[in-house]
């Protein structure tokens, strides 16, 4: 499963603009996890709500956990006007971009705790819009790159991590440190965040569009569709017939034929599991950062400045382990890493608010998360069909996001009235939750090798 090409080769990888671009919108997408995440948690925090409540306020990310759903018109609708000028991956990115912007400018003039109804449903409007935002940008990445160059895939996949953790963490530190400072309230600090948002949407103009032959092969299986269906229905409703059957049924028909009922199943079962004990740390890390005693200048230089930096640099070097030995021995290595990476926070909670403690955590979780991102990215982008990008990573993506957003809106609960506020007790369950991933990893493992051989000799990449 070894790679034969070189080090030096595979960093030039890296000068493609097209990876730049990839990595542009990958800080686009980890941006509204700010917006709605770990500011939005320190906000309502700081207006005194409780650990559940603050916990539970997290549903709004199961947007991310159903996108799929709707990820079929991503791949087929054309928006009126915006497809024209922009193309479709683009449209739908800016589209989906006007709707974070001004769900953000209303949360920055609302009385969070008079309106906290209203809060909560602007922080569900920004996550819908960038849940689907996510499929567009998602879909760009896959079909930025042709067929026959997979050897690239986990470069891409690099790309996007490291992107996504500069809009989510270098760009989330902003508001932390503005939160210390003199006369600047919350309201403040997101009409700031909203000026960065205008400035992320305007890199949609410099991207290209990736070129695809998706809508010819759309095409050729509606044609078939309507050769069947012309006997029984007229033109108009065998057409009509057709593209419902192209958008809806063969993306899921498809996924399942390439890889078996077993296989997939387990796949999913894999993806759903696999981030579900980092989402519930990650969904608790502020509230416990404050309770120990840590500042919001703390949090910023460690949390968001340091984890940031830490994930972008191991992002690169997680995926030079991937592309040399393979993205599945990646991701049972950075499983058992990510497991044993949650026992340092167990730490910090027994030990308090001791800096040195904080920054060897920071650097262990980086390590781990960026690891095991760039697995996950380029493991679910080898299983895509190229005909279905958008509602394929949709399906898979939004499985793991179950596990992140949704179930992990409940570790407050979880901490507050299972463990009696035992953090220590909570991180080491956070750590046993990655296990039963790795069973259904080690279970299809050699479905797994066949497929990713399979997919890198379509480039002619020795493996």
């Amino acid at each position: 499963m070894k790679s034969n090409l070189s080090i030096s080769e595979y960093f030039s990888y890296f000068k493609d603009k097209r990876l730049i671009n990839v990595f542009i919108f990958g800080m686009s997408s980890g941006f509204p996890w700010v917006l709605i995440g770990s500011v939005m948690s320190a906000w309502l925090k700081d207006e005194g709500l409780s650990r559940s409540m603050i916990g539970l306020f997290g549903i709004v990310f199961g947007a991310y956990s159903i996108n799929f759903l709707w990820s079929p018109l991503v791949d087929r609708v054309k928006l009126p006007l915006l497809y024209n000028w922009l193309g479709q991956r683009r449209s739908w990115i800016l589209f989906c971009q006007c709707f974070i912007l001004l769900g953000v400018i209303l949360l920055a003039g609302l009385d969070i705790t008079a309106h906290l109804g209203i809060a909560a449903a602007l922080c569900l409007l920004i996550a819908i819009a960038s849940a689907t935002q996510d499929i567009a940008i998602d879909a760009f990445r896959i079909d930025t790159l042709d067929e026959n160059e997979s050897h690239k895939a986990t470069a891409a996949a690099a790309m996007a991590t490291s992107g996504w953790w500069s809009g989510y963490a270098l760009l989330g530190a902003i508001p932390f440190y503005m939160a210390d400072m003199p006369n600047i309230d919350w309201p403040q600090v997101y009409y700031f965040l909203a000026g960065l948002m205008l400035l992320l949407m305007s890199c949609v103009f410099w991207a290209k569009e990736p070129k695809s032959n998706r809508e010819a092969v759309h095409a050729e299986l509606e044609r078939i569709y309507q050769a069947k269906l012309a006997s029984t229905h007229d033109n108009h409703m065998s057409k009509i017939f057709a593209w419902l059957a192209v958008t809806v049924i063969d993306p899921f028909k498809t996924f399942f034929a390439r890889n078996g009922v077993k296989t997939a199943l387990a796949l999913l079962a894999f993806i759903f599991l696999f981030k579900i004990g980092e989402a519930f740390l990650a969904r608790m890390s502020i509230v416990f950062y404050k309770e120990v005693g840590f500042s919001n200048t703390q949090i910023a230089n460690y949390s968001k400045l340091g984890t940031g930096l830490i994930t972008i640099v191991f992002a690169f070097l997680g995926s030079i382990f991937n592309h040399k030995y393979g993205i599945v021995k990646g991701l049972f290595i950075s499983g058992v890493a990510m497991a044993a990476s949650n026992l340092m926070f167990s730490w910090i909670a027994l030990a308090g608010p001791q800096e040195h403690l904080y920054a060897m955590a920071i650097i262990v979780d980086g390590f781990t998360q960026a690891w095991s991102l760039v697995a996950m990215v380029a493991f679910i982008s080898m299983l895509c069909d190229r005909a279905f990008s958008a509602t394929h990573y949709a399906l898979l993506a939004s499985l793991g996001n179950l596990g992140r957003t949704l179930l992990s809106s409940y570790s407050g609960v979880v901490i507050d009235d299972w463990l009696g506020g035992n953090w220590s007790l909570f991180f080491i369950l956070t750590a046993l939750m990655v296990l039963p991933s790795l069973i259904f990893l080690y279970l299809i493992r050699h479905k797994l090798y066949q497929l990713e051989n399979s997919y890198h000799s379509k480039s002619g990449t020795k493996i």
